[in-house]
């Protein structure tokens, strides 16, 4: 089963080296990797998904805590939370269908963000399975070339996702959330 793991690390060199360094001298893969600043210049976040059981997750997320630069580690299974993937992919148009690559850029809630002679270059974020679902649908243009930063994922507030069941109760508008 994939799990979404967040490792809150202390910004100084060699850090993400050393947690991934950790993980694959333990056999774990690592499917997907984000690395970023936070509110805190101090601080970065891992965001990483990991494809194990139960028992082996269990023992990834000791090791981490036992890493001196980890400040925290995060387990989203079993939680309520946002995650997000981006994509850049460039997409043949070369066979005349740059109307229908359009729709479906605009379907998926995406933006072309470079126009060539033989290409569009298309930015798409969402759930990991949206973006899967959009690069299935570009494979029959030819996909180009593609690259993805990888999920990254904040836990939500109990009492924000609360109110706004409350708000929705009550007859306000709620945010669209996927």
């Amino acid at each position: 089963m994939k799990h979404v793991l967040s490792a809150l690390v202390m910004n100084q060199p060699g850090v993400l080296a050393h947690i991934s360094g950790m993980l694959a001298s333990r056999a774990y893969n690592i499917e997907s990797l984000a690395v970023g600043a936070t509110e805190n210049p101090e601080l970065s976040r891992i965001t990483f998904v990991v494809n194990e059981d139960e028992k082996k997750l269990d023992q990834v997320r000791k090791q981490l805590e036992k890493i001196v630069t980890v400040v925290r580690v995060q387990d989203f299974s079993g939680t309520d939370f946002v995650e997000r993937d981006l994509m850049l992919i460039k997409v043949s148009t070369e066979n005349g269908r740059r109307g229908e690559i359009r729709e479906l850029v605009d379907i998926f809630r995406g933006r072309i963000v470079d126009v060539g002679a033989t290409h569009v270059m298309i930015e798409i974020s969402g759930r990991e399975s949206k973006i899967d679902a959009f690069i299935d649908r570009m494979r029959e243009f030819g996909i180009l070339e593609m690259v993805r930063t990888g999920r990254v994922a904040m836990m939500r507030d109990k009492t924000i996702t609360e109110e706004f069941n409350a708000d929705s109760i009550t007859g306000l508008a709620t945010p669209e959330v996927q």
